[in-house]
């Protein structure tokens, strides 16, 4: 087995709803684990989110490519987007996962949460992009 989805989504929080139709059906298709298919569409629904909301300083829509590939091994999502130049493995604060959820300071638990539910992940700055690949390998 083996498949794939292509979307282009604006930046638009709204639009986020085709990536999670998307990744419903090809769970579907694919035979994902419940746990696999909600892990995929949190991390690429944070990854979303924050392209949207800190990505760009202007108002004017801007694309975001997202490829969902999967096989009998693993699942890998390629996301690029125009935005500023932000490495999340480098970039993001580290989150303080100790401290009352009050008393914490907003930023990192999402990506922390990415890089906990994913195998990989891996970043790129190429041709004034970012380029995130997350891989989920579906057998442990």
């Amino acid at each position: 087995m083996s498949a794939q989805r292509a979307l282009y989504i604006a930046t638009e929080l709204d639009e986020l709803r085709k990536v999670n139709a998307a990744i419903e059906e090809l769970a579907a298709e694919e035979n994902w684990a419940p746990d696999v298919t909600f892990q995929i569409g949190l991390a690429i629904e944070e990854l979303g989110v924050n392209i949207v909301n800190y990505g760009h300083d202007d108002d004017t829509n801007h694309e975001i490519r997202i490829v969902i590939s999967s096989n009998n091994e693993a699942i890998t999502i390629e996301i690029e987007d125009d935005g500023h130049a932000f490495n999340p493995l480098c970039d993001a604060p580290e989150p303080d996962l100790n401290s009352a959820v009050e008393d914490r300071t907003v930023g990192g638990l999402g990506i922390h949460l990415v890089r906990s539910m994913m195998d990989e992940v891996h970043y790129q700055r190429q041709q004034n992009k970012n380029c995130l690949t997350l891989v989920k390998r579906r057998i442990s």
